[in-house]
Parts: structure tokens; sequence; C-alpha cells
């Protein structure tokens, strides 16, 4: 049996489980491609309203890059639990996502990524803000971002910013997508070099 894979950005902690390819209810079968669940778990308590919006985001991000059609009729779910949020929350599900995709071998047209800015009210840019500076930031926004193009797979913005703000976040996150997709890399060699 293998480990599901967890992944920490700091100390936020994601745990992801995926099961399927499997047959679908016939409510939730579609003819063209595999159904795609994402179910968010908090630490305590039950989902609420932000996690059923995070899902969403998180369910369409996933779908932009799995090839489903190689598995049509089917059903694929995806469990993400959170262990710990002590900011950027949304980046590390969407990392632990892309891990869990991977880690269950499906095929996906590229990897994506997950990466949160924070902007201080003097204009400074935080990547990877934990709660604290979320709370003090004008404004808090998290990318989803493609290895292939570097497009950005899905955008969220919590507060105000301008557009020349929202574009320096971009290109900050946009770069520190390369080291990301690197430890991708350097987690999967090292997970598979052992068996």
């Amino acid at each position: 049996s293998s480990i599901p894979p967890s992944l920490s950005a700091g100390d936020t902690s994601v745990l992801a489980g995926l099961y399927g390819p499997a047959e679908a209810k016939l409510s939730k079968e579609l003819p063209d491609r595999a159904a795609l669940e994402v179910l968010l778990r908090p630490k305590v308590g039950l989902p609420g309203v932000l996690e059923r919006s995070r899902e969403q985001q998180l369910r369409q991000t996933c779908e932009a890059v799995v090839l489903g059609v190689l598995h049509p009729r089917t059903a694929i779910t995806l469990v993400l639990q959170v262990l710990s949020d002590a900011g950027s929350l949304l980046s590390c599900c969407l990392n632990a996502a892309c891990m869990g995709l991977l880690d269950a071998g499906l095929p996906l047209s590229s990897l994506f990524c997950g990466v949160t800015c924070a902007l201080s009210p003097d204009g400074t840019i935080t990547l990877d803000p934990t709660a604290r500076q979320e709370q003090e930031a004008r404004a808090v926004l998290t990318f989803a971002i493609d290895s292939s193009e570097k497009k950005v797979l899905m955008a969220t913005t919590k507060g105000s910013c301008s557009v020349e703000e929202m574009q320096q976040c971009l290109v900050m996150a946009q770069r520190a997508a390369d080291t990301i997709f690197q430890f991708y890399r350097d987690a999967l060699h090292r997970r598979y070099s052992k068996s």
C-alpha cells in the first residue's frame, strides 16, 4: 500500500486521497469523459460555504488538465483533508491536488501549481503569506498556474488591488511556479526511486 501524498507549505498541511477511475453513479455519469469530484474537508467540523466555493475552484483547475476522455463514464473523486491551516491554504490545496493526480497515475495534459500572494497596505508583495499576513493584507490573490505555458488556470482575489498590482503578483507567482514544479519532480523521483 502506498502512503497518500500530503503537502506542506510552511505550517499549512493538506493530505490528498484519490479514488478511481471507478464506475460512476448513473446520475453523475458523463458519456464522453470522467466525472471529477473534489471534496475539501476542513480540519474540524463540516464543510461550509467557503469549502464548497474552493471545491469548485479546485475541480475546475483539475478538469483543465485531467485527460478525462480516456476514462469516459467513470468517476474520479479527489479528497483533500486539511491537517493544519496557517495561511496560503488554497494554494496548498492546489499543490496537494496536483500531487494526488500525479501519484495516482492519471493522464494529465500538464501539471499545475498554486501560488498565493498577499499585498500589504504599502504595496509590498509577500509570497506564501501566513494567516496573519493575509489578515493584515489589503488583498490576497491565489493563482493556479499550468506547467506548459505558465498560463493561469484559475485566479481568485480577496480585497482590492489595481490591475498593475495584480499583474505584478502574477509575474511573481509565475516565477515561483518553477520552484514548485521542480519540487514535484524531486518528490516523485525520491518516491519512486525507493521502490
